[in-house]
């Protein structure tokens, strides 16, 4: 699975809507997600990573 083959759980997906919705996000951000959502490390960073997929598209779209 690569690029857009790749499916995330619903959880990484609910983590990275959350934070693209936020206009002040936490530092570090991997810890925040971990605790607030109870992500792996592989998982945060995913979400992190799809957060900013996120905000880039509603900023394309806007």
């Amino acid at each position: 699975m690569t690029g857009t083959d790749h499916e995330h759980s619903e959880s990484v997906v609910v983590a990275a809507q959350w934070l693209a919705d936020q206009s002040n996000p936490p530092h570090p951000v991997v810890p925040a997600l971990r605790g607030r959502f109870g992500l792996s490390a592989l998982e945060a960073c995913e979400a992190a990573a799809l957060a900013r997929k996120f905000r880039t598209s509603r900023q394309a779209f806007a």
